[in-house]
């Protein structure tokens, strides 16, 4: 491989240049993710070894590289050792080995996601030998607190089994869930009762807290080597495709319970708590595993969905928020600061962020600017308008009625999003002229992943001291 393809080696550390390394093997349709993967191990195998024998990382990786051998050697020898898989590829457009086989290593991948699936399946109906069941008054509080620890550590899991993931690695992720689970469980929440207003502090917990669990996923994920952005978006691409075919699943689940119900019903027999305390539960968890391991088992096959969406999308969120605006301007109405609007503008702002994110991972780092980064852009630009509105609004709404756990929170997130907006905005006008290299835009964006994740873990164990659990 040509070392003046990867870039300078003196001005890169190392894993920006095997991020290069990783991505131009990407682009070979001979080899597949996971023999990207196989080869990656390889080359920081070498890497590793020419250290300890004295070699600067820039040293080591140029040799290691070299010994490896050229990425078009490496191609050619892999569609010769699988022609049949090559074949499949050029003619089913993508249906590699690790995609479609039935048997073998695929099947013992299969057969470890249904077994995990199961398991969270009886976990998530553990409580129940506690008397905490779904239509206990107690599950009130439990479950919207505990339904991440119920069910994400086997999605850990079957990443740790697949990776694998380090033993160290392991004890850390198990620690700082049972940590986690334990400062949760024991914060003094007042007690409840039917008709009682939830307390905002739970319910802000509640919701931020499989933010901070998804990145513990996201660690096992990445095998426990977090350094170098391609790694945190490869999580970020699975974590879209996760999200697909969970709701996916989940509505074709739906459709199938509600004729069971039906069937039932015409017999004069009703089903519907089973339904609502063994079917539903059991089969919402289980579903976490089997999406995890559908994303995997075909990433090869449909790993651009979500970027494919995104672009679907973007153009349409674009003209929405534009049309507002204008509409603001024209109209003179602000935002309402009732509760629900800014709640329902929040989560636009969300939207335009994954939106971002998985029209830039969509792209080839290598290619110059084109109109659809234009059009992100505007986007950018018109959401970071919308965040201003939206952040008048909010702080209206504390300079009359004062802080409230809520109201905080929806500050923080405002800012948090204004400051990843206003950061896009500069780098995506840098990058359209020339200035810096569409990378720029991606560690942009990966870095602050570590800040959502961060405001999250702030909001679900912080608050509700702060706030006196209200």
């Amino acid at each position: 491989m040509d070392p003046n393809r990867i870039g300078d080696p003196t001005k890169e550390s190392l894993e920006s240049q095997i991020d290069a390394w990783r991505r131009h093997l990407r682009r070979s349709r001979a080899l597949t993710g996971r023999d990207v993967e196989e080869l990656e191990d390889h080359l920081r195998e070498q890497i590793a070894s020419l250290q300890a024998d004295g070699l600067s990382e820039d040293e080591a990786f140029l040799v290691a590289v070299k010994r490896l051998g050229s990425v078009d050697a490496l191609t050619r020898e892999f569609a010769r050792e699988h022609s049949e898989r090559l074949w499949k590829q050029l003619v089913l457009a993508g249906d590699s080995e690790r995609g479609g086989e039935v048997g073998g290593e695929g099947s013992r991948r299969m057969w470890v996601a249904l077994a995990l699936a199961v398991a969270a399946a009886v976990a998530i109906k553990l409580p129940a030998l506690f008397g905490i069941d779904f239509e206990s008054e107690s599950a009130a509080f439990f479950y919207p607190l505990n339904i991440g620890f119920l069910t994400l550590p086997f999605v850990v899991a079957y990443f740790a089994w697949e990776r694998p993931l380090a033993t160290s690695s392991r004890l850390w992720l198990a620690g700082a869930f049972a940590l986690a689970a334990l400062v949760v469980n024991l914060f003094p929440f007042p007690s409840w009762a039917p008709g009682v207003r939830v307390p905002d502090t739970l319910a802000l917990t509640a919701l931020h807290l499989p933010i901070v669990l998804w990145l513990g996923v996201g660690v096992a994920y990445v095998g426990g080597r977090w350094r170098g952005s391609e790694r945190r978006m490869d999580f970020l691409r699975f974590t879209g495709e996760f999200f697909i075919y969970f709701v996916l699943i989940a509505l074709g689940g739906g459709v199938l319970t509600g004729l069971t119900v039906g069937l039932f019903e015409a017999i004069g027999y009703d089903i519907e708590p089973m339904v609502g305390n063994w079917i539903v539960p059991c089969g919402a968890a289980g579903a976490l595993v089997v999406a995890t391991w559908l994303v995997e088992a075909k990433q090869s096959v449909i790993e651009n969905m979500a970027p494919v969406l995104a672009r679907i999308f973007v153009p349409l969120f674009t003209l929405v928020l534009v049309g507002y605006i204008a509409t603001i301007l024209a109209t003179g109405r602000w935002i309402d600061i009732e509760r629900e609007f800014l709640i329902v503008v929040d989560l636009l702002l969300v939207v335009v962020f994954g939106l971002l994110l998985y029209s830039i991972s969509a792209r080839d780092p290598l290619e110059g600017p084109a109109m659809f980064d234009w059009l992100n852009l505007v986007l950018v630009v018109a959401a970071l308008v919308v965040d201003v509105l939206a952040l008048w609004a909010i702080g209206a709404r504390i300079s009359d009625f004062g802080f409230t756990p809520n109201r905080t929170a929806a500050l923080g997130m405002n800012v948090v999003l204004l400051v990843n907006l206003a950061g896009s905005a500069v780098l995506y006008a840098r990058f359209l002229r020339g200035g810096v290299p569409v990378g720029r835009l991606w560690s942009w964006q990966m870095t602050y992943l570590y800040v959502i994740a961060g405001w999250a873990a702030i909001v679900a164990f912080l608050f509700p001291p702060l706030f006196g659990f209200e």
